[in-house]
């Protein structure tokens, strides 16, 4: 466990690519697991909650709460837009212009577990926001910085594959292979304690292999 903050009410930790938030899959490996069983070591009850996902191959910062009050708490700041998260995302298109907000309507197909981008008269369709800027560039890639305002299935990839600027590694939505997972981290979150009230942030750097030759590589 590569754990960053911890109380009696939350924990922070790294979550690295490759594993999954939550599971049901006998066997595999995923960070509630991980974490109750590292409470048990402590002799504490094993009950973390989950308050926010990240997909299985992306990397970064979470949080988790020890309590269902916190759990409650720290739910309703991200249904408020209170919760912050911050992300970082290598693409390889030049040409993309170096900031911007994009602004969609997405719908998830629970068949092939896929979002795509519908018209905003979809019933089905959420909206999705997000702001971006270019912070770094290196051969053809190109480092985005993005501040996520919703929270919508694969947002951040769809977003911008739909713009013909899929993440480097996410074959899923016509992104090149790697060999390694996708070029996506979460790198900050920010939100208020939900005990104290006081805000916290907290930030990682990403430690994925195409962000090695970024300035932003762990």
């Amino acid at each position: 466990m590569d754990i960053i903050f911890e109380d009696d009410s939350i924990l922070v930790c790294y979550k690295p690519a490759g594993v999954a938030t939550q599971t049901k899959s006998i066997g595999e490996k995923d960070m509630v697991s991980e974490i109750n069983n590292y409470l048990a070591s402590k002799n504490e009850k094993p009950t973390a909650h989950v308050v926010h996902r990240l997909d299985q191959p992306v990397e970064g910062v979470m949080v988790f709460a020890k309590t269902s009050e916190a759990a409650n708490k720290l739910t309703k700041q991200i249904t408020d837009h209170t919760f912050r998260k911050k992300y970082y995302a290598v693409i390889s298109r030049e040409s993309f212009p170096d900031e911007g907000e994009l602004v969609d309507y997405l719908v998830k197909d629970n068949r092939t577990n896929l979002s795509k981008v519908v018209k905003e008269s979809d019933p089905r369709a959420k909206k999705a926001i997000l702001r971006y800027r270019a912070v770094d560039h290196w051969d053809d890639k190109k480092l985005l910085d993005i501040d996520l305002f919703t929270g919508r299935h694969h947002q951040i990839r769809i977003q911008l594959a739909s713009r013909t600027a899929p993440i480097v590694g996410d074959v899923k939505y016509g992104g090149i292979s790697t060999g390694h997972n996708l070029a996506l981290c979460s790198y900050h979150i920010g939100f208020n304690h939900p005990v104290t009230g006081e805000r916290m942030g907290f930030d990682i750097k990403p430690k994925g292999a195409d962000f090695a030759d970024s300035k932003v590589a762990g």
